[in-house]
């Protein structure tokens, strides 16, 4: 049996870019956006403005909670990384759980674990 390796990621950020809802051959809802997070982070003793913007994708039921949620909705994503594809090897966040932070899907989440 092979040893579990760690491939978990947690981010805040604002939603920039929700995509079209489209289906697997299989039949399960598909979505790609991204998000894009600011913050100031301690390295070496020294605040570091930092930000980053990253793709993400949503299966299922998360994908259908964000194809409702707004442009600028402040979310809270967490999940793991993948390649895009086997030719692009960009990082894009899967995501396993999305929690609305602030606005109208203030609240509302969605996880793996339901």
């Amino acid at each position: 049996m092979q040893e579990q390796v760690r491939n978990s990621f947690e981010i805040d950020g604002v939603l920039t870019e929700v995509g079209a809802l489209r289906y697997s051959p299989g039949g399960v809802p598909v979505l790609a956006g991204r998000i894009e997070h600011r913050s100031k982070q301690m390295e070496a003793g020294l605040s570091r403005e930092v930000s980053v913007e990253l793709q993400v994708v949503a299966l299922g039921d998360k994908a259908n909670l964000l194809a409702v949620a707004k442009l600028g909705a402040v979310a809270r994503i967490t999940g793991f990384i993948a390649a895009r594809s086997l030719r692009s090897r960009a990082p894009v966040l899967h995501i396993d759980t999305i929690e609305f932070l602030e606005g109208t899907n203030h609240g509302i989440q969605a996880s793996n674990q339901a």
